[in-house]
């Protein structure tokens, strides 16, 4: 008689736990002790001094130019608040533009490769590696179809033995439940590890949570590679990471930069390919100035399991929200705490890392609201004790990048109203148009490098649909880049007026799916655009000049509400066929995989969405 066989063993949902202790860390008083591996790259100090000095240059060179042309007569309280908004905001600009023009030189010289697969692993892997995906209600068949993926690709690149999976669950009972269920489906027939927890009290959101799975799991790891729900990797990037962090025990971090995938609304295909066609020369500008003081952007990136719990036990802000208590934007601090210790913090331009971006203005409005109140949160962190002075500069940066907006529409007001004032004398009027026009350069000037690096190889001619589409496409992105910045620079003002009075951002989950919005229903919420369009278009009676040169602005704020609901839609006609708009190069991630990793709902346009942003 023949014995059945015994029933199958459900999956373990977790590991045995190997604690490791992961101290909240001090920000003021004597810094704590570092390694004394020395990991910066040579010539650091050099071109540092080099990007300092060419915005310096221009910076003082455009103000100056200004300041001379306002002083002819003596200079009045207009003039006064204009240079006062002016040089700040010009010389940012001028930084980004110096970035931009290093990278796009190394780019083209062939210097620095772009995008590149990861080089193959010089060595097997011998320590364990741990990939953690903290999820917050999110959409539990995409989730888990992106773990199958990418527990399938790390075992076709080798990477089964020493590589496990765990999903790091912040949902509600509810979500948790159907999470729990898909988990039990997934692990049983999953190549590698896979692991799930759900925490009952989600403490401190993403950072609390991923501290405490380093204070329980952390010890049986070397590293862990951080993701995002919506985030891809593949194995051969994952193993290959991991690898690099075997053979140099100085890093600490490795930052990939993630290209967009699942492009579906036409929001997200224009994102995706600005992404793609001007990115990597920012990217490659980044990595030249940073060497081993980087950033670190919270997924997409493998850590030194230790030297993390060591470094980034994050303390709470004094005082009470929206700029008090947990750290939001806890990401950039916790790369200036791993270099505070010594650890190298390196960024990495490879293949093989994706992630989302948000389905509409709408959904990309309501998550830079929650990244401006963390990045703000930075600015009472720059006097952190033994922090270097390049990681200040990110925090820095990083802050400052939400204050440009409510900075750019002063100055505007404060132009607009000398022009009232003086009947034709305002800004435009006065600034000596070398000072606008370079103004002009230092804008567009990165998109006309992504312009010539996408044509000026014929594999990148190919990648990106040849040189009509490329024509074509950059000629549809820079229009809609120029409507998109007055809509960006009202509602960013608005998220921060409302930080001042006391209004947090919240932890609301990320919308993923496509969906359209009609102009009704996203009218209610740009009072402010529209009003603020009106104003400018009404500058034609006062001076010609400036309500022409304010034209593009007006134009953007009049039809935000078209412009939102316009690029909400699904990518048809036009974009219908790639190699006609947009067309970005493919991922290095097999097809199916992809496919499996992003099933579209079927009622992907029609669900309904209850908060506004802009």
């Amino acid at each position: 008689m023949t014995m059945a066989p015994p029933p199958a063993q459900p999956p373990r949902p977790l590991p045995e736990e190997a604690p490791l202790e992961m101290p909240i860390q001090r920000l003021d008083g004597p810094p704590p002790g570092s390694i004394e591996v020395k990991t910066q790259p040579p010539g650091m100090a050099m071109k540092r001094l080099l990007l300092i000095t060419l915005t310096a240059v221009i910076g003082l060179a455009a103000s100056s130019e200004l300041r001379f042309a306002f002083s002819r007569d003596g200079l009045d309280a207009f003039e006064v608040a204009l240079l006062v908004f002016f040089i700040p905001l010009f010389t940012w600009i001028a930084f980004g533009f110096v970035s931009s023009t290093v990278g796009f030189l190394k780019l083209i010289s062939g210097e620095h490769p772009g995008f590149t697969a990861i080089p193959s692993p010089a060595q097997s892997l011998s320590k364990r590696t741990a990939v953690l995906m903290p999820v917050y209600n999110e959409s539990v068949e995409e989730v888990f179809a992106r773990v199958r993926a990418m527990a399938r690709s790390i075992e076709k690149a080798g990477g089964a033995p020493w590589i496990d999976f765990f999903v790091l669950s912040d949902s509600n009972e509810l979500s948790g439940k159907r999470e729990y269920a898909e988990w039990l489906e997934v692990a049983a027939e999953a190549p590698i590890n896979v692991y799930y927890r759900r925490r009952e009290k989600n403490i401190a959101r993403k950072p609390g949570n991923i501290a405490e799975w380093v204070r329980r799991f952390g010890g049986a790891y070397e590293c862990m590679l951080v993701l995002d729900a919506d985030s891809m990797m593949s194995g051969d990037s994952i193993v290959g990471m991991a690898s690099i962090m075997e053979e140099r025990p100085s890093i600490g971090l490795l930052q990939t930069v993630p290209m967009i995938i699942n492009a579906r609304t036409l929001f997200q295909r224009w994102m995706q390919f600005a992404s793609e066609a001007y990115g990597p020369i920012a990217s490659a500008g980044l990595l030249w100035w940073s060497g081993s003081e980087s950033n670190f952007w919270g997924h997409n990136a493998i850590v030194r399991t230790r030297a993390f719990a060591e470094s980034c036990g994050l303390p709470e802000l004094a005082g009470k929200g929206p700029f008090g208590g947990h750290i939001l934007s806890h990401d950039m601090l916790e790369s200036a705490l791993l270099r505070r210790r010594g650890w190298a913090v390196h960024m990495v331009m490879i293949g093989g890392s994706y992630e989302e971006f948000p389905p509409t203005v709408v959904d990309m409005a309501i998550r830079d609201r929650r990244w401006m109140q963390g990045n703000l949160q930075h600015l009472q962190l720059l006097a952190s004790s033994g922090l270097t002075w390049t990681h200040r500069l990110h925090l820095l940066v990083g802050a400052s990048a939400y204050l440009t907006s409510p900075g750019w529409l002063l100055l505007l007001i404060v132009t607009i109203a000398q022009t009232a004032g003086q009947m034709g004398a305002g800004f435009v009027g006065t600034a000596p148009p070398s000072v606008l026009w370079l103004t002009v350069v230092l804008l567009f000037g990165p998109k006309a490098m992504g312009l010539v690096w996408m044509l000026s190889d014929a594999k990148r001619r190919a990648a990106f649909g040849g040189t009509g589409t490329i024509l074509r496409s950059v000629a549809a992105e820079v229009p809609l880049a120029v409507l998109f910045a007055p809509i960006t620079m009202v509602t960013q003002t608005k998220a921060l007026m409302g930080l001042l009075f006391g209004i947090s951002a919240g932890w609301s989950t990320q919308a993923r799916e496509a969906r359209r919005i009609s102009v009704r229903e996203i009218i209610p919420d740009l009072r402010e655009h529209l009003a603020l369009g009106l104003l400018f278009a009404a500058t034609a009676f006062l001076d010609p000049v400036t309500a022409i040169w304010l034209s593009p602005l007006t134009l953007g704020l009049l039809a935000s509400p078209w412009f939102i609901s316009l690029t909400s839609h699904s990518s048809q006609g036009a974009l219908e066929k790639p190699t006609r708009l947009f067309k970005v190069p493919d991922p290095t991630i097999d097809d199916q995989a992809e496919k499996r990793a992003h099933p579209v709902p079927a009622a992907a346009h029609t669900s309904p969405e209850t908060s506004h942003a802009p």
